[in-house]
């Protein structure tokens, strides 16, 4: 067992160097602590980089939904299934904008967009480009999801001011390809990579509740936790079983094991934003509270998200108010 530290806060150590800065072995010893010490040890670094009590708020639109020739089998989106998800047309910049400034207006902060494509063709980034300028300009951080990106497109969304690009590895390299098989682990770190060196900050996570087993959620977090400099943001999400998808009847992960995977990526990442994202409709209010303690520090508000449910941002606000938290103001973040 880890012998924890009993510092205050302010004396907490630094993050590990970056040569090996964590490995599976270790990081399972930290996942199996018994449970309130993993949560003090994940709160206790949490506190040293952030305030406990403030919360991202985040807003998500699908800005071209369906008819995605991936075969990823989560997605209500993919081509393969008959989730009954009917393909539509890249949205109007203007009506991205327009969403965007009700989404800040109601109190968000980052605006994402995602779009169903394998990779953006170059006819489709002057559309997106426009879109980052135009949500930049209403103040808020800007994020995107299109699939891989060549080196050449992800230096145009850096022209455009993009602030974070999302393009998540979904699990570890050795489950991947029981989920996916039309682009493989390395295609997923490639982007990554060229999103990084276009000066873009990176956002990726996974999905836990797939059939995967708890070692995949521990490698996972090290691969990301390893990356040459760790996502800004890492979502980790709870699976949505989508009817008609090759995980329809996926079981449901444990809640323990998934506040668990929440403070292993808080320790493991000190200094990213740990977003507790796709499934909160179906977690309690408690399990979502857990979270929070356990380091979670970013949420997506709204009653949808690309294609899924929400909780409703009144129902967000009562939450808020029995844990008193509060909105982190734009900046926060840097």
């Amino acid at each position: 067992m880890l012998e924890l530290s009993t510092q205050k806060p302010d004396e907490y150590p630094p993050a590990m160097e970056v040569e090996e800065r964590w490995n599976v072995d270790t990081a399972k010893k930290i996942y199996n602590l018994p449970f309130n010490d993993l949560l003090f040890q994940a709160q206790t670094v949490h506190r040293q980089r952030f305030d406990p009590n403030a919360i991202q708020l985040s807003k998500l639109l699908s800005i071209k939904t369906g008819g995605c020739p991936e075969d990823c089998g989560y997605c209500s989106q993919s081509a393969h299934y008959p989730t009954g998800l009917k393909a539509s047309k890249l949205l109007q910049v203007e009506k991205v904008v327009a969403e965007a400034r009700k989404a800040r207006d109601s109190g968000a902060t980052r605006y994402c967009m995602g779009a169903a494509w394998r990779s953006p063709k170059d006819r489709d980034i002057d559309m997106v480009v426009a879109m980052v300028e135009g949500v930049r300009a209403l103040g808020m951080e800007t994020c995107m999801t299109l699939g891989m990106l060549s080196p050449q497109q992800a230096a145009r969304l850096a022209g455009a001011g993009l602030d974070y690009y999302n393009h998540n590895i979904d699990t570890s390299e050795r489950f991947y390809s029981a989920i996916i098989s039309t682009r493989s682990f390395a295609d997923r770190l490639e982007t990554l990579a060229h999103v990084r060196d276009a000066g873009i900050k990176v956002c990726s996570g996974g999905i836990l509740g797939m059939g995967e087993t708890v070692d995949d959620h521990i490698a996972m977090l090290v691969t990301l936790a390893n990356l040459p400099v760790p996502p800004e943001s890492v979502p980790i999400n709870m699976l949505i079983p989508i009817p008609g998808s090759k995980l329809a009847n996926a079981a449901p992960v444990d809640p323990i094991e998934f506040v668990r995977a929440i403070a292993l990526a808080r320790i493991l990442m000190p200094e990213t934003h740990v977003r507790l994202s796709a499934g909160r409709s179906d977690m309690s209010d408690e399990m979502q509270a857990l979270c929070f303690l356990a380091g979670a520090n970013s949420i997506f508000v709204g009653d949808t998200l690309l294609t899924t449910g929400n909780p409703g941002e009144d129902h967000d606000a009562a939450l808020f108010r029995r844990l008193g938290l509060k909105a982190m103001p734009l900046g926060a973040s840097e």
